[in-house]
């Protein structure tokens, strides 16, 4: 297939220009090709990005109080819809099983029917010497980034088993990424919060305030130095934990950073809304002030974020989110936003003019191939696989629950007002539509920290 005329967005600049494909990847990349003979797709005034990676889903997942809406079938037909050709799901290994087992319950999950090429993270919650062993699996079965848990009590492993994990990935040369709550700092805040008759979801960020995501963090940064490797700070949420990070990286340490969408556009008057409205927007970390949401912008300006992801977790609001009515400690966990993604930050980003298409992409989809080892995804350059997003930038829509194909009764970006959209997707070089499942898992390399 060829594509004439489109603005390339390359690893480094923008290019009016050709790309060709062939067999599943790119082979060309120049400009005036010749179109005699060949069928050729005309994308004059249209964007061509590579396909955007989401490093951060939970697509078809349970917890102690519900499961998620969708399945890994829906949830990965709207990413792709939305121009999220991969995605990076976490595996759990339940307490009691092996790795193995439990990246087994997310294959047969996976099985539904994968829209959108996928990955998995490991999250280790039940440390053994037998996991230790186990963990050289995941790395040769294409697993190779894990997480760990400071908060969630079916979760959490202690910092010596933590230590242990750290250096056994090192050696193994994988990633772990940590969800940065200090888990005892949260139980006492739902407690103190609800001693003092506080029920509501206005409750849920006063429970797990700012600084226990910053001391968290300042935690998991002497853990790797301690190990002496890099480590991965998965959904940062406030300026206090942007802070350790910068610190820890002026002492020194390698870390990788993360934001999602929700801690960049929607602030915690969310869980005021009347009705129990606030309940829709109960996720960990919770939303956070005005003051954070400028200075994670200024950091994603900056350079200082690695990349951006959803902690895609849908959950319905009539049957699940509502269970909480009368105790926030019982809402599900969680949010939707692997759909819509792209589009906020093409719009609140790029024609707000925080960031420019070249840094878009990276964020997007450059930067997560060369970190989590996605070495022929991410970027348009020649070889590559041709995971393509032919954009419009003068699209203009609004999200709706009535118009998304996430399958959730909610988003939380209900009337968002956004200009920029795919018009077409293209899985290794093959159109997709979401009418049938073209997805295939990545086996993944080891990751390359470049900072």
């Amino acid at each position: 297939m060829l594509f004439k005329n489109a603005t390339l967005v390359l690893p480094d600049r923008l290019m009016v220009g050709d790309l060709r494909t062939a067999d599943g990847k790119i082979i060309a990349i120049g400009a005036d090709f010749s179109t005699v003979g060949e069928a050729f797709v005309d994308c004059e005034g249209k964007l061509l990005f590579p396909g955007f990676i989401d490093t951060h889903t939970h697509l078809d997942m349970g917890n102690p109080l519900s499961h998620t809406a969708g399945d890994f079938a829906s949830e990965t037909c709207a990413a792709l819809l939305g121009g999220t050709t991969c995605v990076l799901d976490f595996a759990t290994q339940e307490r009691g099983e092996t790795l193995q087992e439990g990246l087994a319950n997310w294959q047969k999950l996976a099985e539904k029917g994968a829209f959108c090429h996928y990955g998995f993270h490991m999250a280790i919650t039940d440390w053994s010497e037998r996991t230790r062993h186990q963990m050289a699996d995941m790395v040769a079965a294409g697993i190779t980034s894990f997480k760990l848990y400071m908060a969630y009590d079916h979760l959490r492993i202690n910092d010596e088993d933590t230590l242990a994990v750290l250096h056994e990935a090192k050696r193994l040369g994988a990633l772990v990424g940590m969800h940065c709550e200090l888990g005892d700092a949260v139980s006492a805040g739902i407690a103190a919060q609800k001693a003092a008759g506080n029920f509501a979801p206005s409750a849920h960020p006063l429970s797990r305030p700012a600084v226990v995501e910053a001391d968290a963090i300042r935690h998991w940064i002497a853990l790797a130095k301690t190990a002496d490797c890099p480590i991965y700070v998965v959904h940062l949420s406030t300026a206090l934990g942007l802070e350790e990070i910068r610190r820890g990286r002026n002492d020194g340490v390698s870390i990788l950073a993360e934001t999602c969408p929700q801690y960049l556009l929607l602030d915690d008057s969310h869980y005021d809304l009347p009705d129990f409205e606030g309940a829709k927007y109960v996720l960990s970390p919770p939303l956070r002030k005005q003051a954070d949401i400028s200075a994670l912008w200024q950091a994603v300006e900056s350079g200082e974020i690695d990349f951006i992801g959803t902690d895609h977790c849908g959950f319905h609001f009539s049957s699940d989110k509502i269970r909480g009515r009368g105790d926030f400690s019982q809402i599900p966990n969680g949010m939707p936003g692997v759909e819509h993604r792209p589009a906020l930050l093409y719009t609140h980003g790029v024609k707000a003019g925080r960031i420019d298409e070249v840094t878009f992409a990276q964020l997007l989809a450059t930067r997560p191939a060369q970190v989590f080892g996605l070495s022929q995804k991410g970027s348009l350059e020649v070889g590559k696989d041709a995971d393509l997003v032919l954009w419009n930038s003068n699209t203009s829509w609004t999200i709706s629950a009535k118009n998304q194909h996430q399958n959730i009764d909610y988003t939380p970006y209900e009337g968002f007002a956004l200009t920029g959209a795919p018009e077409q997707i293209y899985l290794c070089g093959v159109p997709a539509d979401g009418s049938v499942p073209l997805g295939q898992y990545i086996h993944r390399a080891q990751f390359s920290f470049q900072r």
